[in-house]
């Protein structure tokens, strides 16, 4: 899609669920599609524009292949994963012509058509915010609609094939498959001989302890096999389902073929008509344990109670129709709000970045069942519950639940009142994913070499503010409120002309007089007066008070720099986008005038390139988060559809097909770094920034535990 196509999205009335998204989406092609995406483990991936085009992939683009064929009158065809390997030298097998794809929050429909019939495929993951049970459910649902087109009856049987690789690390690794029966389901199950729960920690690895279950309800009617040769046995007919493999255990994969026994099901559709045969299965992942926290491992949210797998898959399948109801709701009231607020383009966007969002976190349960929610670092260094990487996701938490940023602070300021951490300024991090045993960025514990300062100090102070308003209560903040003076003291020191150190962007490099920086270390403090009398020190407020209402002028002082306001403010000549002014309305601080933005506005308009504005004068990347934090300043409506649509032309054109970047270049649209984050979810800050959107999401706080 050119820019040429587009002007700018029109926010008009919403119309029907499905034609409304239906429309939005014939026009997109998204760099990644969310197929299994539950958490940073559970993540797999189409990375191409048909599901037929390339094999499905871990996020980190490890190939975790789920194969799907289709044999129609006795014509097997594709409609997920290329060309399985088959013995005997079978010709290639057709794939399905792809006529239509969606992405919608908690959905992924795909159409596909061939030999007289129509087959619909959704990919379903019911990651409700409000719904804590159902979203630490590591289950995505799998279903399928089959349908004559031209007036023929047609016999059709579906096989669906998981490689053990969605099991392992290293595909060398020895696997073992089972066949269960669970109540209702007979589930499919494989994992690693050695299961050495939380052994390992790092950024690009997967998971390889607990088991991958597919699920098959008895109403399905499906045959099962676990077997190397599924597909030999699927497109010969006849014999699938005979033939389960004895040899255990053995690796997932021997050089590019595959070993380890596959999991497999062939589901009769029978005589397809006028008529749509439905089915569907379940897929998950049961990891035992999935945090370790100071030392004790953790297991997810739903297992705080002791229910057992077998309990949750069922009651899982239980709730299948009630749940899909309520998914589809979800995703039409979003979409309708979202283009409200935003355009279709914006609708769009928080449509394809809604999974993402929470799949980058893990919700598990602490030992006296108390929520907390750990962010992986992803495609960086790995780190847990980094500060920089919760403080631009946050917009999306509080819009959705609080509670959620809420548990997702909760293991972090306890860690930080702890005496092992020495610093007079806040933590960068928990470790390294998944065991957050204490900070390793930087000087970890020992040291202030390479650590951030002024910005984590700053992001946490705001996101204690934001929390306490989002909630409608500071009681989180006043059990924290001697850590929260100790960071207040030090910005008051440090924060209005920062020395030089990293900010939440390191990967530009360490900059001194960081005016960006600055405003945050302003902002924070204005938060903090709000901390402080929200939780009745008003003698504490006032002094701050005192210190923070200075600084803007002081700071439009030094930043001014002719037209616009400096990078650093010993750098004339330079620029920035300000993004950290967005707490101020927000918040209603109110510290800084509204001729700043305005005035940065005027300045940025001139800079844009096709896929976006720069994040400052040094290079021509940028990032998507900040982007959006950007284009919520200004307050012409025109010029924030219009950054937000060169993010949704980017989107489309970028030739980095891999789950949505947040820092690439706006010239030539390749990805510089970082995949799959959650940083993602600050998109939804212009969202969160209208109070009608914002107050349709409030609910009691006792739904949220």
């Amino acid at each position: 899609m050119k820019i040429s196509q587009w002007k700018h999205s029109s926010i008009a009335p919403a119309m029907s669920f499905l034609g409304k998204i239906a429309g939005a989406q014939t026009t997109h092609r998204p760099p990644a599609v969310p197929l299994i995406v539950n958490d940073p483990y559970l993540s797999i991936w189409s990375m191409s524009d048909a599901l037929t085009e390339s094999q499905t992939m871990h996020w980190s683009e490890a190939i975790q292949p789920l194969t799907g064929l289709l044999r129609v009158d006795g014509k097997v065809l594709r409609w997920m994963g290329t060309q399985p390997p088959v013995r005997g030298g079978l010709p290639p097998m057709e794939a399905m012509q792809q006529k239509g794809l969606e992405v919608t929050p908690l959905h992924i429909p795909y159409r596909f058509s061939a030999a007289g019939l129509e087959l619909r495929v959704t990919f379903f993951t019911p990651l409700f915010p409000q719904d804590l049970e159902v979203m630490s459910r590591p289950v995505t649902y799998l279903s399928w609609s089959v349908v004559s087109t031209d007036g023929r009856r047609h016999k059709a049987d579906l096989l669906l094939d998981v490689s053990p690789t969605v099991a392992v690390n290293d595909r060398a690794q020895p696997t073992i498959a089972t066949r269960v029966q669970a109540g209702a389901l007979t589930v499919l199950r494989v994992g690693t001989r050695d299961q050495q729960m939380l052994h390992q920690s790092g950024d690009r690895i997967r998971i390889d302890w607990g088991y991958f279950d597919l699920c098959v309800p008895k109403d399905t009617e499906a045959v099962t096999e676990l077997s190397t040769d599924v597909t030999q046995h699927f497109v010969d007919g006849g014999s699938f389902g005979s033939n389960d493999d004895l040899s255990l255990p053995v690796p997932a994969m021997r050089g590019n073929r595959a070993s380890g026994e596959h999991l497999a099901i062939t589901v009769p559709f029978g005589s397809v008509e006028s008529k749509a045969v439905e089915k569907h299965v379940l897929l998950g992942y049961s990891d035992g344990y999935s945090i370790e926290y100071l030392g004790r491992k953790l297991s997810a949210y739903w297992q705080r109670t002791g229910m057992s797998e077998s309990t949750m898959l069922n009651q899982a399948e239980n709730d299948y129709t009630t749940l899909e109801r309520r998914g589809v709701e979800f995703d039409s009231k979003l979409a309708e709000e979202m283009t409200e607020v935003g355009g279709t383009d914006y609708a769009y966007m928080t449509s394809l970045l809604f999974r993402q969002t929470i799949a980058a976190h893990k919700l598990v349960a602490d030992i006296d069942g108390t929520p907390m929610l750990f962010s992986k670092e992803n495609d960086s260094n790995g780190c847990i519950d980094t500060v920089d990487v919760t403080y631009p996701s946050s917009p999306f938490f509080l819009l959705f639940n609080p509670k959620l940023l809420e548990a997702q602070l909760e293991p972090l300021m306890r860690y930080a009142s702890l005496p092992r951490w020495k610093f007079p300024f806040a933590p960068h991090d928990l470790g390294t994913y998944p065991l957050a045993n204490g900070q390793v960025y930087g000087g970890g514990e020992e040291n202030e070499l390479s650590q951030m300062p002024v910005e984590e100090s700053g992001n946490l102070l705001i996101m204690m503010a934001t929390l306490g308003h989002s909630e409608g209560n500071w009681e989180f903040a006043q059990r924290f409120m001697p850590q929260l003076k100790n960071w207040a003291t030090y910005l008051e020191q440090k924060g209005l002309d920062p020395e030089n150190q990293f900010s939440t962007d390191d990967f530009a490099g360490h900059l001194a007089h960081n005016t960006n920086l600055s405003i945050k270390a302003i902002e924070a403090l204005g938060a903090f007066v709000q901390i402080a009398r929200s939780v009745g020190d008003r003698e504490l407020a006032s002094r701050y008070e005192a210190v923070v209402r200075p600084l803007s002028a002081k700071w439009q002082q030094m930043g001014l720099d002719g037209d616009h306001y400096k990078l650093a403010f010993d750098q004339p000549g330079t620029w920035s986008q300000k993004y950290n002014l967005v707490w101020d309305d927000f918040l209603g601080l109110h510290l800084f005038p509204n001729s700043v933005a305005e005035t940065e506005w005027v300045f940025y308009a001139k800079r844009m390139n096709t896929y976006g504005l720069p994040l400052d004068n040094r290079k021509t990347y940028t990032k998507l988060d900040w982007e959006v934090w950007t284009a919520a300043l200004t307050r012409d409506s025109m010029q924030s559809a219009d950054l937000i649509h060169r993010l949704v032309v980017w989107m489309d054109a970028t030739p980095s097909r891999v789950p949505t970047t947040g820092w690439y270049d706006t010239v030539s649209g390749k990805r510089m770094g970082f995949q799959a984050r959650s940083v993602v979810g600050g998109v939804f800050l212009k969202a969160l920034m209208d109070p009608a959107v914002e107050a349709k999401y409030k609910m009691p706080a006792q739904r949220l535990a």
